[in-house]
């Protein structure tokens, strides 16, 4: 019995160590040609790098599923994630992602190749990097484990919404964690956030972009979730009673592209617009709206096919022409394209030549572009752009659950404010004022700005001794709002502490003591440059900058490819590896010149790195590559004839250097700090009079959106000499068959009830006789919220046109939701109430033919004669300023 007993036992251990065994060598990879890919590319990324103790955490013990897992994250990431980021963080994620697999329901039915690329990694896109998976999970995995997949999806989204709602901010991407502890964020940030969210519990995720609207300004990106073989979408942060619903069903099906990067190299099904060395881009324009595909041939002036031409695909918006996807031709000069039926520009160059032409989606199938001009060349060219029709997504929901849909928002927004009064408030910022001696205005401000980082604010300010403290206020001022919300005490300290004092009063604060350069995540690095930059080459630095511009274009290594998303590297990161993406390798140079004490920046035109002697000089990295340009100007004439008084930088116009090329680089007047100068700047401010430019070769891009939501764009071109000003000529395009009636309302029938009663209205007894603007919003909505931002915008304008602004919610309870504060203050003239049955809504919506259950808000410009001449539904870039534009046509 004992031997036969030791025996059973024996074997049992036997088998265990065998299903051990086999664990540890189980494959996270079972394809062997792709594992071998995989392989070949982690190697590779390996030799980019100077510093080897970068991959030290593959010398930890793992199984052979975590080494996989590894190697398929290190051979793909960009290179701030190698560099900025220590290996273990790494390693933990993986060991997570298993651990969610395992425990969620779902996990065993997730293909291997949708988990590789849709779970197991932890970037999203541009965000910073934290440990927001072992959190996130932490929270979750009890509220959604017994739930099925796709009601998971909605559970995850609604804790979204708990945390985060949507408001805009600029283009730096926050951790997800970040966007938790601030509370807000914009699209980008709530959709990373969302996936990072999604993943955590183990469901496939992406994050979705329209990198431009065709039928309007701006862009928008949401998620994608997998779910039992089927990729569906939603709002983050915007929970809806089910998937495939959110406010952007009609404004998607109008897109002329929609797309993805993926993680890895990506073979899924889907069409391939890119592929980099970090990401597969995927084209999902099809699930969303109808598509066409075109084939597209580059010649030459002879009519002999170019291969290997880049073939960029342009959107006009913002006033420019924006590349949104970039190709290569083949041997027989061609390549293809699958968009939204409406038009984009193709954009060709090889060598120096190019072309453009207009791609009609839908309607041609072909297109050539010549490369049949040159730089220097003469451009004066008009053309239409129209966007593609819309079509609704149309999704059944029963009443009962848009109830209960209603009550859990309700019930989630009041613990994201009771989250948000924990914040530092004015008059506890005015106390600590007080404490420690500080200008009360500043601090009254910063403090509540810095949202759920107020702790570390509060902490950077008591610790820095009292004589410091003038000059702390001026470092926190120096730096975003954004910056406020995730940079950490320690990191203001190393500013502070390590900043060299320069003879440059005037520039100090901006140049010297600012520790943001451009777009990227502030880091600690002065006390570390201070230590590793030799003295010698201080102090010949400190004697010509240019000396550190040499030595910077010799030791560090310019690879875009390896980060294609220009993600920006910390400056440290870029020393330790000793190679970087260009961007990140200028804000290297501008961050270690600025910690030597020599005002540094990146030019807020050409966006080119510059150190400050008798003026801002050029630095030159590669000597190759940059070659000193004279100055010159150009001045623009312009006659407002049936268009706006003073056109707007990225409303009405850009300008772009044509480059030698032959690629556009649109000039985003971007500020030191990262803002865009050019934002709301107007034709008066930068081309009435003549505004400095490197000399070179120049397009002046002017559109007039119309309300059909036809674009007439006009390309001009013009040259500048050293030392000379240009003269060209600013264009805005019109069309007097564009504004039309385009329906009729009833405007005598009493449907509308006052903001102060439940007597019923007509229209005509709210507005009088003459033409008005109407209409129906919704309470905390993105689109209504956009939509009354840009009117207040324009108070005065619409003060100007003296008639009524009629806005009407669906319920009283709306109305009495709705702060009328909350957007800065709207015109004198606008009449609040309550459309109570929607017959007001309804009416719109059968006129303008509108389809059923039309996103809100719905605008329309009509008289009292109940003849209708503008409509907007739903989402809506610039709203006020097509209300103006149909005003100002009605003089």
């Amino acid at each position: 019995m004992i031997k036969n007993s030791r025996c059973r036992w024996g074997c049992f251990m036997a088998l265990c160590l065998i299903c051990v065994t086999c664990a540890r060598n189980e494959h996270f990879i079972s394809d062997s040609s792709y594992r071998k890919t995989v392989g070949q590319a982690f190697e590779q990324k390996k030799s980019c790098f100077a510093d080897t103790t970068l991959f030290a955490i593959f010398d930890e013990r793992m199984t052979n599923r975590e080494r996989e897992a590894m190697q398929f994250l290190y051979a793909f990431m960009p290179v701030g994630d190698v560099t900025d980021y220590d290996g273990g963080f790494y390693l933990d994620n993986v060991r997570m992602s298993f651990e969610a697999k395992q425990a969620m329901p779902w996990g065993k039915r997730t293909p291997e190749d949708i988990f590789r690329h849709f779970v197991l990694p932890v970037r999203v896109n541009n965000e910073s990097l934290d440990n927001s998976r072992a959190l996130f999970y932490a929270e979750l995995k009890d509220r959604v484990r017994t739930m099925s997949m796709y009601d998971a999806v909605l559970e995850v989204n609604h804790w979204c919404h708990e945390k985060v709602i949507y408001m805009p901010t600029d283009a730096r991407t926050c951790s997800p964690l970040t966007t938790v502890k601030t509370a807000y964020g914009r699209c980008g940030e709530e959709s990373v956030f969302t996936v990072a969210a999604l993943r955590a519990v183990g469901i496939p995720a992406r994050q979705v972009y329209t990198p431009r609207w065709a039928h309007t300004d701006d862009n928008h990106s949401w998620v994608e979730a997998w779910v039992d073989g089927v990729w569906y979408f939603l709002g983050a942060c915007e929970p809806e009673p089910v998937l495939n619903l959110a406010w952007f069903n009609s404004p998607a099906s109008r897109s002329l592209l929609m797309h993805t990067k993926v993680f890895g190299l990506y073979k899924g099904p889907e069409e391939t617009v890119e592929t980099t060395a970090c990401y597969t881009e995927i084209n999902i324009t099809g699930n969303y709206a109808p598509t066409a595909k075109m084939k597209i041939t580059v010649c030459d002036t002879d009519n002999k096919p170019v291969g290997n031409a880049s073939v960029e695909m342009k959107i006009y918006n913002y006033a420019e022409f924006v590349t949104v996807a970039t190709l290569q031709t083949d041997a027989e000069g061609q390549c293809s394209f699958t968009a939204g039926r409406g038009d984009m520009l193709v954009w060709a160059s090889k060598d120096g030549k190019f072309g453009f032409a207009k791609a009609s989606f839908g309607t041609d199938e072909q297109l050539t572009v010549a490369l049949d001009k040159k730089t220097g060349d003469r451009i004066d060219e008009a053309i239409d752009i129209m966007p593609p029709v819309e079509s609704n997504i149309s999704v059944e929901v029963a009443e009962n659950q848009r109830e209960e849909n209603t009550r859990r928002l309700a019930e989630e927004d009041a613990l994201r404010v009771a989250y948000i009064e924990t914040f530092y408030t004015a008059e506890q910022a005015a106390k600590l004022a007080d404490e420690l001696n500080i200008d009360r205005s500043y601090v009254e401000k910063l403090l509540p700005e810095s949202r759920g980082n107020h702790d570390e604010i509060v902490k950077f300010l008591r610790e820095t001794p009292h004589k410091k403290r003038k000059l702390a206020i001026s470092l926190l001022n120096s730096i975003s709002v954004k910056d406020l919300h995730d940079t950490p005490a320690s990191t203001l300290a190393d500013h502070l502490n390590n900043s060299l004092e320069s003879a440059d009063e005037e520039r100090f604060v901006d140049y010297v003591l600012n520790p943001r350069v451009a777009n990227e995540l502030l880091t600690p690095y002065r006390q570390f440059f201070l230590t590793a930059i030799d003295e010698n080459i201080r102090a010949a630095a400190k004697e010509n900058p240019q000396v550190w511009a040499e030595w910077t274009g010799r030791e560090i290594a310019a690879r875009d490819e390896l980060n294609p998303q220009l993600i920006p590297v910390s400056p440290v990161g870029v020393w330790k590896a000793r190679t970087a993406d260009r961007h990140s390798r200028d804000i290297f140079f501008v961050a270690s010149t600025r910690s030597m004490g020599i005002p540094a920046r990146l030019d807020p035109v050409s966006g080119k790195p510059q150190f400050y002697r008798n003026g801002w000089v050029d630095a030159k990295l590669d000597n190759d590559a940059v070659k000193t340009v004279g100055k010159g100007a150009v001045v623009a004439s312009y006659t407002p004839d049936n268009s706006p008084d003073n056109p707007k930088y990225y409303s009405h116009f850009t300008l772009a250097a044509l480059q030698q090329d032959g690629r556009l680089r649109t000039l985003n007047f971007a500020t030191a700090s990262g803002a865009d100068m050019g934002a709301g700047s107007a034709w008066s401010e930068l081309l009435k009079n003549p505004l400095p430019l490197d000399a070179g070769n120049y397009v002046i891009v002017s559109g007039s959106r119309m309300a059909s939501g036809k674009v007439l764009t006009q390309i001009l071109s013009f040259t500048v000499e050293a030392g000379k000003t240009a003269s060209t000529s600013l264009r805005m395009r019109y069309d007097d068959d564009d504004l039309r009636v385009v329906g009729t309302i009833e405007t005598e029938t009493k449907m509308i009830a006052s903001a102060d009663g439940d007597e019923l209205s007509t229209i005509l007894d709210l507005t009088g006789r003459g033409y008005f603007i109407l209409g129906i919003v919704g309470v905390n909505q993105e689109p209504t919220n956009h939509a009354l931002r840009d009117i207040a915008m324009l108070k005065s304008d619409f003060d100007r046109w003296q008639r009524p602004l009629v806005l009407l919610f669906r319920s009283r309870d709306d109305l009495q939701k709705f702060d009328r504060t909350a957007f800065g203050v709207l015109p004198d003239n606008t009449i609040y109430g309550v459309d109570p049955e929607g017959k007001t809504l309804n009416m719109i919506a059968i006129s303008a033919k509108l389809p059923e259950d039309a996103p809100l808000p719905v605008f329309i410009v009509a008289d009292t004669f109940g003849r209708v001449v503008f409509v907007s539904q739903g989402y809506t870039i610039g709203l006020g300023e097509q209300l103006i534009k149909v005003t100002e046509k009605l003089k």
